[in-house]
């Protein structure tokens, strides 16, 4: 096979316009595994498919990157990084992103690799020219760029590298260029200092994260929303939510909320704040949040409550998740009337209004609703079973109809709540009670597509493995479930066709 990878490189220099030769190559190297391509080209230079990469032909030029991805995949990180370093580093520079996109990947290779690494960390040229690349217009080749010097953060001597003062400064350059470029280094950042908090460390010590947390202050409401988005997700980490309550910016978030109220342009920011909360509430303790930050909980009802719909979004998504826990339903329930008129709320949206809301007032009904079987005490079922009730008169009625509505996600979203009550008692014996539900779910013609057969076994899952299915529901009707179950989702029941002699 080596031979003729190598018959094909001397056809491919030997002609002036070498695209059906370039194509043979492609051919050839995608007919070997890459395992075995490993030997064939480990001995050779492929100096000519790199040279043929300057020209403006742009076939030539993207049958040249597959060539390459293919041959370079093939070769380990240190045969990479020694032998063609500096094809790499014109690779940065080139005026075709794929081609600067597969530079990228394989000095993203090469820097997670031990041995390979100092390849890079020794040469300020090929580092500064991966920076200066989160600069591009095209946003593949920024994103590739910001990965392969995420990935260099991994390793002390990169953290070292990456934050000395020259090469500080070239981050710092191309900070400038624009807002836009200033939060894709923002972007890496963020996904440094989330790794370790030695890394936040560093991060911290540039002065660059101060930089961005002193955004969410700022007069530009979109840089703004921007910034927030990045401290939410700093706030990921255990070491980042300690960092970001160091520099008291839970409270600065807290009085924005306060503050939103007064401001005409809030809304561009206000969910962005909103989220955040919610995000930490999971992360720490809805309890204590909602309990240290008044301001947070007041504001999630209050957009529930909103005629904006773009209020209600983040509203109902961060009910869900908090009620997602059993220490959030109970932070909710505590408020009494407050969260009756909001989950009231939740049921006019999941019942009229536009599909995208009604589908995501669905979802965070359900998981209001859902409790696992160790946390089924008698407080927290009467809970769920209180909160059911508070949707309609008819609740049972109003999720089925709307179940059968021809739109696959709100048919998904309601088969979700009845999934939610179904591994609970109350909700079986409702189940039990209403007229054909059995019958209902039983039904295959229901819901045709993937995701609507997946949704309804998932209910039928839900119900036969309670361990109080039998004693409510009645073995005939368990024997049911379980054929269903053991059926599997997509079965579909023979028809036998009858024929009728001298029918017309």
């Amino acid at each position: 096979m080596a031979a003729s990878i190598n018959s094909l490189l001397e056809e491919i220099s030997s002609v002036e316009d070498p695209i059906e030769e370039l194509q043979s190559l492609k051919t050839a190297l995608l007919s070997i595994p890459v395992s075995a391509l490993r030997n064939s080209v480990s001995g050779q230079r492929f100096d000519v498919i790199f040279s043929l990469l300057n020209s403006n032909e742009r076939e030539q030029v993207e049958l040249c990157v597959d060539i390459l991805e293919r041959i370079l995949m093939a070769l380990s990180p240190v045969q990479v990084a020694q032998g063609y370093r500096v094809e790499l580093q014109m690779g940065l520079s080139h005026p075709n992103e794929a081609v600067k996109i597969l530079a990228l990947t394989q000095i993203g290779r090469v820097v997670e690799h031990p041995d390979a690494v100092t390849e890079i960390l020794n040469n300020h040229d090929i580092l500064q020219a991966v920076i200066q690349c989160i600069r591009e217009e095209k946003m593949a080749v920024a994103k590739q760029a910001i990965q392969s010097l995420s990935k260099l953060s991994h390793s002390k001597p990169g953290l070292d590298k990456l934050f000395q003062s020259d090469t500080l400064k070239v981050m710092k350059d191309v900070m400038a260029t624009s807002d836009i470029i200033r939060y894709r280094i923002y972007e890496l950042l963020v996904e440094i200092s989330s790794v370790s908090p030695i890394s936040l460390g560093y991060c911290a010590n540039s002065n660059l994260i101060s930089q961005l947390l002193g955004e969410l202050t700022g007069d530009d409401v979109l840089i703004r929303a921007t910034a927030i988005e990045m401290v939410t997700t700093l706030a990921h980490s255990q070491h980042g939510r300690q960092y970001l309550a160091q520099q008291g910016i839970m409270d600065k978030i807290s009085n924005m909320i306060r503050g939103a109220e007064t401001d005409p342009f809030s809304s561009l920011y206000l969910p962005g704040l909103v989220k955040f909360f919610g995000n930490l509430a999971i992360m720490d303790s809805p309890q204590q949040v909602c309990e240290t930050y008044p301001a947070f909980q007041n504001k999630v009802f209050e957009m529930a409550l909103d005629p904006d719909p773009a209020m209600n979004g983040v509203a109902l998504d961060t009910l869900g998740l908090l009620g997602s826990t059993v220490e959030g339903k109970q932070v909710l329930q505590k408020t009494g009337e407050k969260f009756k008129a909001v989950l009231v709320r939740m049921s006019q949206l999941a019942g009229s209004g536009a599909t995208e809301l009604r589908v995501r007032s669905l979802d965070a009904i359900s998981q209001l609703l859902t409790l696992q079987p160790e946390q089924q005490t008698e407080d927290l079922l009467a809970l769920t079973e209180s909160w059911f009730r508070l949707l309609s008169s008819q609740p049972m009625e109003m999720i089925r109809n709307i179940s059968t509505q021809p739109f696959p996600e709100l048919h998904c979203g309601a088969l979700r709540i009845f999934t939610a009550i179904a591994a609970q008692p109350w909700g079986q014996k409702m189940m039990f009670s209403t007229p054909g539900f059995l019958e209902f779910i039983l039904d295959r013609s229901r819901g045709q597509t993937k995701e609507a057969k997946d949704a309804n076994f998932e209910l039928v899952g839900s119900l036969a493995c309670s361990s109080t299915a039998v004693e409510i529901l009645g073995s005939e009707n368990f024997i049911r479930l379980k054929t269903y179950l053991r059926e599997g989702p997509y079965y579909v029941s023979a028809v036998a066709s009858v024929s009728t002699e001298g029918a017309d």
